[in-house]
């Protein structure tokens, strides 16, 4: 089980490129493989491949094989090549054995995702909300009471305490295919600032301007509804963070992942895609962390998209070529973008999505680009 494991982000771990790369068979692979059980797409590609993350090359080339998420143990896989490239054929089975191998399965990610949600601002604002814990307390543990206002519903149900982090603004730039899009931070304490959510507190420059493109919210625990009225008395479950007055109550959302994810490169990547903002970190990210990115279902974004993130380069002063005393006045030199990582969408919405950082040489920035895997 930790080789597979290992194996598995191994795999995730390195470079994925565009289908359209040459596909380099392994010096030791095999002419043919019987599935066993509790191998997934990638184990068995791995074999087979140098490169396992071009999975989908020997697979999807392969007009025997119609869905290669349905291949199952005891099924035996013959290499063969196919138009000069290589593929998987499958052998005849009388019947299939358990369940059909997975790609990346959610168990071994789910420690790592975090569950956020991207929602209408006036939905987030005009829902249920914490106005007081037990005992007078500033802060809200597992087993302690929490007093929701706003509440409907009955005893016994179960909701989601979620907290607001950012807010998303689009900034048009006169090319829609260019629109910025930024995260900006949210206090969400309502007894250290004016109202819940301020962002004008960040003073940023940016409160109040741009296209309102919703609030970001993260589930942080959940309660059950013990007695209805105004305010309702909520016991707490179960929690990631201590809860305090201002945070609001939702519908819980049983299934927020996928079961499974297959790696994979976009068709294309929008210009502005980039980093917009972190779950859980200030000033930078890395590795199996959750960064917001700039683009979602409306630019062709799907889960299990990888993309390879890069920092812009810095523009410098050239003080060979200015050849001047002062560098302020001096020529200007942009450096090339460097390599930073790469990273797994996991969760989409419309304009955002959000992924998980797989690997990197150096810290992620707000701001660092998307590009095509290479």
């Amino acid at each position: 089980m930790i080789r597979k494991i290992i194996l598995l982000l191994a795999g995730m771990l390195v470079t994925v490129v565009v289908y359209a790369a040459g596909v380099q068979l392994r010096t030791d692979h095999p002419d043919n493989y019987t599935v066993r059980r509790g191998d997934t797409l990638w184990d068995i590609s791995a074999r087979f491949l140098s490169k396992p993350w071009l999975w989908p090359e020997i697979w999807q080339a392969n007009p025997q094989v119609h869905n290669p998420h349905l291949i199952y143990p005891g099924d035996v896989l013959n290499l063969s090549f196919i138009n000069g490239g290589p593929g998987l054929t499958l052998q005849p089975r009388v019947h299939a054995e358990g369940e059909a191998v997975p790609a990346i399965p959610l168990s071994e990610l789910r420690m790592f995702l975090k569950d956020m949600r991207v929602m209408d601002s006036k939905a987030v604002s005009s829902a249920p909300y914490v106005v007081g814990l037990e005992e007078a307390r500033l802060r809200g543990t597992v087993g302690q009471n929490i007093y929701v206002r706003g509440l409907q519903g009955e005893p016994g149900q179960r909701w989601a305490i979620v907290r607001p982090s950012h807010i998303f603004r689009g900034f048009d730039q006169g090319d829609p295919s260019h629109a910025d899009i930024a995260g900006h931070l949210l206090d969400s304490n309502a007894a250290m600032v004016d109202a819940p959510w301020s962002e004008d507190s960040r003073n940023d420059g940016h409160y109040g301007r741009g296209e309102d493109l919703g609030v970001e919210v993260s589930v942080i625990g959940t309660a059950e509804t013990l007695r209805m009225g105004d305010p309702s008395t909520l016991l707490l479950l179960d929690s990631t963070k201590e809860i305090r007055t201002g945070d609001r109550i939702m519908p819980i959302d049983d299934t927020p992942y996928d079961p499974y994810y297959y790696p994979h490169a976009p068709k294309s990547v929008p210009a502005n895609a980039r980093v917009i903002a972190f779950a859980d970190a200030l000033d930078a990210a890395g590795s199996r962390q959750v960064v917001a990115l700039s683009i979602g279902a409306r630019d062709g974004v799907d889960n299990g998209q990888t993309f390879t993130i890069y920092e812009p380069g810095e523009n410098i002063h050239d003080d060979v070529a200015s050849n001047s005393m002062r560098r302020s006045f001096g020529k200007r030199v942009t450096l090339p973008d460097e390599y930073v990582g790469h990273v797994m969408v996991f969760r989409t919405f419309d304009r955002v999505s959000y992924g998980l950082i797989m690997d990197g040489l150096r810290p992620v920035h707000i701001g660092n680009r998307l590009r095509m895997p290479e």
